[in-house]
């Protein structure tokens, strides 16, 4: 293939991995030196910083004042001791996760991976480990492809409040690690355009790290927070994706790379939904990216979880429109994953056995679903949506074959209206029906109403639960 060339006209004959549209479900995984606070959020870095913040007197109250003890001396506590790459990508394996993707860089500007344009990273200070090259050894060594993300860009601006009042971020001898703690214009979040716009320098800089990371790391997808949509970022994103790309064709992999709103034109990359989903099946792959937990990407101490069947509904209702779930853990300081984490990541897993098969490799039907419940379409709005109910059901084929996917358990006997002889959706006529995990075919008859299933004995494992429809 030809190699790509810094423009948007170049850029747009992007192809999607094929690895990506099959693999459905990745591990995101938030973690850093704001775990070790365990307060609030991983924005803790920038709260702590400012006044009137429940972050900031949490923080004097229980370290001190922000002059004597700022975030760089979380850093003497944050030794991942017990970061165990090995069993975490087992952990990932058994969930059924098909990518995993690391924070190499949050908004706090400590990297997570041996990066040699700031001393402020894992293998000089705090872990004194590779963190990123470590678990990509072992997430490709178990044969799941290996991402990372990078938060750099609201960097800019992240510690600012710390220029405030009598901080460690005045301190110049802290400048390469929390500037350039830029003052904004705006407070305004769904406002991509705040001044003092980066400079040149900066973005340099940002350039320069993303080609390292992927140099080092050889990335199969690089996702991308917010505030890249700024005007001034286009040429480097351009830079960025032209070199990535071709990167990928120099390795002879497939590469993507993960944005939100419009920050590359449709096309070029892969739209990413930050908490939110879309209400249909839309004709380009997009990936939801969500966390295990609804107050937190990192630990804290008082995670408010998901439960582990919500969880599987947005897997499967995202996938039957076209997307990817990309589910975040958030470990602690110390490297273990918390036991709630784990379970949640092992049900999963455990669901994905039996009813995987109507999810990797799968594409979009005619329709995504059917049924009452509406999934509330944007960004932050994943814990929006009511539960399903029995008149759920979502769509996927391969092939010749359709999954219906019951979102909740509907009795002795399903109706999957959207086969309806007078729906006029399928092509051809149903050869036989069965139910995964469950041995043997099921009575069924196609009826004006749809068709009709008679259900064997509830199943164990959570909801939802699949029929296979043969069409002939």
């Amino acid at each position: 293939m030809e190699h790509f060339q810094p423009t948007w006209d170049s850029l747009s004959h992007y192809q999607v991995a094929e690895w990506y549209q099959d693999a459905k479900f990745g591990i995101f995984i938030h973690w850093g030196p704001y775990c070790v606070p365990a307060f609030g959020n991983e924005w803790y870095p920038r709260n702590m910083y400012l006044e009137g913040s429940q972050e900031f007197e949490h923080h004097i109250q229980t370290f001190g004042p922000q002059a004597s003890f700022g975030y760089k001396d979380f850093l003497a506590s944050f030794k991942a001791e017990k970061f165990d790459p090995e069993a975490w990508s087992e952990l990932f394996k058994m969930a059924g996760a098909k990518f995993v993707v690391p924070v190499a860089e949050h908004h706090d500007g400590f990297a997570m991976y041996a990066c040699g344009l700031s001393r402020w990273n894992a293998l000089n200070m705090g872990p004194r480990r590779d963190i990123v090259g470590e678990l990509a050894k072992a997430v490709n060594k178990r044969g799941m492809v290996f991402g990372l993300s990078s938060h750099r860009a609201e960097h800019w601006w992240f510690m600012n409040g710390g220029q405030e009042f009598d901080s460690d971020v005045r301190d110049a001898k802290n400048a390469e690690f929390y500037g350039p703690a830029k003052p904004t214009s705006s407070t305004n979040w769904a406002e991509y355009d705040w001044k003092p716009r980066p400079d040149a320098l900066y973005l340099e800089d940002w350039l320069r790290r993303c080609q390292e990371l992927v140099d080092k790391y050889q990335p199969q997808l690089f996702w991308f927070d917010g505030w890249i949509n700024q005007i001034v970022f286009q040429p480097y994103l351009q830079r960025f994706a032209a070199y990535y790309y071709n990167r990928g064709l120099d390795w002879q992999k497939e590469v993507a790379i993960n944005y939100k709103d419009q920050a590359f034109p449709e096309g070029s990359a892969i739209l990413d939904i930050e908490r939110g989903q879309l209400k249909d099946i839309h004709p380009l792959l997009w990936q939801n990216d969500t966390s295990i937990s609804k107050n937190s990407w990192g630990y804290v101490q008082d995670q408010d979880y998901k439960n582990t069947a919500d969880l599987i509904g947005d897997l499967v209702d995202v996938v039957s429109k076209n997307g990817v779930l990309l589910l975040n853990i958030g470990p602690r300081a110390d490297g273990t994953i918390p036991e709630t984490e784990q379970k949640i990541l092992l049900e999963i897993g455990e669901w994905l056995q039996v009813n995987g098969e109507a999810i990797y490799g799968t594409r979009p039907w005619e329709k995504f679903g059917e049924g009452p419940t509406e999934v509330p379409e944007g960004y932050f709005t994943d814990t929006h949506r009511q539960p399903f109910t029995p008149a759920d059901i979502r769509f996927t084929r391969k092939g010749k074959t359709i999954y219906a996917i019951l979102m909740s358990w509907p009795g002795s006997q399903a109706v999957v209206k959207s086969f309806a002889p007078q729906a006029n959706l399928l092509k051809g006529s149903i050869a036989h029906v069965e139910m995964l995990g469950s041995p043997g075919k099921l009575n069924w008859t196609v009826e004006e109403a749809g068709l009709v299933v008679n259900l064997p004995q509830k199943p164990s494992w959570q909801d939802p639960t699949v029929l296979k429809i043969l069409v002939g």
